[in-house]
């Protein structure tokens, strides 16, 4: 069958499933789970021959490499926990199978003849070495600028990258000194929106973004909220204590996020009901009680309530006489010297 031919049957196959390409809209209610599934391997086959087909188009030879011969991208775009093995198994099968269909991508690593840098397809190369096989890929001069791109553009076109993993890439881009427009065209998005993902890597500890994970469920908004209650006074030391319980590192990543974001929430709001108590308040009235002076204090702030029948008399008298007052408060001691 030839690719057009391929191609077609495929879109048919997406088609009665009610799919498309551009405008997801959800599919039927009959259809059945193994069919999603079929519709689902068959949209990853489309991806993968189109950028197969994108690479030879664009000259590039396949070639065939050891792993051993090919050294790791700079910038990591995932959380190491994608390259373990239980996460490639899947591919690791597959691969057992069929082989390596879709080529990566490596860049010479220049005067180190014989030794490349991994591009893309990272998992792919995991699982190669796994098997013991060699590694297909396309070689391609590339700069650091070029290869950061071609990274993240590939990772984009599969939108397998969780929000978090993003924000990373491109923290570790800037870390790395790359220009803003170098992160904005490797993550296909605006100067605007790369600085609020680098503002969101930046603001929690790396320790804590790897011990929550990848959360592919979580998206911007919840991340957001989890910066804004992370940056509370406490929340912090909160935050390293729970990471290190036994039902945290037992749950899923996205349950991992739940957890944390449920404590500082928790916790926020308790800080909130303590600012809102009621300040604390004294009064004072002379025998006659021909004055009442009701004193509050609500942190730094002191304020002063005068009345009855010589209240406002009295009130003015204080005013009137700050000075004096101040002076007496002074020779007090309650207040250093020099002050």
């Amino acid at each position: 069958m030839s690719r057009k031919d391929s191609k077609g049957m495929f879109a048919a196959v997406l088609g009665q499933l009610g799919t498309d390409e551009t405008l997801p809209t959800p599919a039927p209610k009959s259809s059945s789970p193994h069919l999603l599934k079929v519709a689902a391997g068959v949209r990853q086959m489309q991806e993968r021959s189109e950028l197969a087909e994108r690479l030879l188009k664009d000259g590039e030879q396949i070639v065939e490499l050891d792993p051993d011969q090919i050294l790791p991208s700079v910038i990591h775009d995932r959380f190491e926990g994608a390259y373990d093995d239980a996460v490639i198994a899947e591919l690791t099968d597959s691969m057992r199978e069929r082989g390596q269909i879709v080529p990566g991508l490596v860049r010479p690593v220049p005067g180190r003849a014989g030794t490349f840098q991994i591009v893309y397809g990272r998992r792919r190369l995991a699982a190669a070495k796994k098997l013991g096989l060699k590694f297909k890929a396309a070689v391609r001069e590339l700069t650091d600028e070029q290869a950061v791109i071609f990274q993240g553009e590939e990772n984009s076109a599969r939108e397998d990258l969780s929000f978090i993993e993003k924000c990373s890439f491109a923290l570790a881009q800037e870390a790395a000194g790359y220009r803003r427009e170098t992160i904005c065209a490797s993550l296909s998005t605006g100067k605007s929106h790369v600085s609020e993902m680098i503002k969101i890597a930046s603001s929690v500890p790396k320790e804590i973004l790897l011990a929550i994970g990848a959360a592919p469920g979580i998206g911007r908004g919840r991340w957001e909220d989890f910066v804004r209650r992370y940056m509370l006074d406490g929340n912090a030391s909160r935050a390293a204590d729970l990471v290190r319980e036994d039902r945290f590192r037992r749950a899923g990543s996205d349950e991992r996020f739940n957890l944390l974001l449920s404590e500082l929430a928790a916790e926020s709001d308790g800080a909130v009901k303590q600012k809102a108590v009621k300040p604390a308040s004294k009064t004072w009235a002379p025998v006659d009680k021909s004055v009442s002076v009701t004193v509050k204090q609500t942190g730094k702030a002191v304020t002063l309530a005068v009345s009855e029948s010589h209240g406002n008399r009295f009130g003015t008298w204080i005013s009137e006489n700050l000075d004096d007052l101040y002076e007496a408060f002074r020779k007090s001691g309650r207040t250093p010297i020099g002050d």
